[in-house]
């Protein structure tokens, strides 16, 4: 078991391109069934990461595949 805040300090790895997509934001929470169904990753920044060059990025609790001690391994696309 861990905290959701931990998720913040973890990398997050895709593992279709091995590419390291940002830092978690937020968290979204069904809070009727009370399940986590999807982390919100910061979107990529430009202009000396001042500006965000896009929208957040949204992934299914369903394409998390592994949680470790040190990283998140997703598989999106």
């Amino acid at each position: 078991m861990f905290k959701i805040t931990e998720l913040n300090r973890k990398d997050i790895i895709n593992l279709r391109d091995g590419a390291k997509l940002g830092p978690v934001k937020d968290v979204h929470v069904d809070m009727v069934e009370g399940k986590v169904r999807a982390i919100v990753l910061e979107g990529p920044r430009k202009y000396f990461r001042l500006l965000s060059a896009g929208g957040d990025i949204v992934i299914p609790w369903e394409k998390i595949k592994k949680i470790g001690v040190d990283a998140v391994l997703v598989e999106v696309d």
